[in-house]
């Protein structure tokens, strides 16, 4: 089973993107807690998806990010 969970990152510049995120075998919960901890340090990265694109977030210029509550759509 995939888990997803939506992710709204702000940027420091001050524009933000919905992206999402996928994890096999585990929680939303659990999936969140990774996606913030791969965020957590400066050269950390997230790969996630920006409607049918595939994107790479670089913390670096990360200054938020907001979980969206369930049902949400891009």
């Amino acid at each position: 089973m995939t888990t997803t969970a939506v992710l709204r990152v702000k940027f420091v510049g001050g524009s933000h993107m919905d992206v999402t995120i996928e994890g096999a075998d585990v929680g939303e919960d659990e999936l969140v807690d990774h996606a913030i901890s791969a965020l957590a340090t400066s050269t950390g990265m997230l790969r996630a998806r920006h409607g049918d694109r595939l994107v790479v977030v670089f913390a670096r210029g990360v200054a938020a990010v907001e979980v969206a509550p369930r049902g949400a759509v891009l």
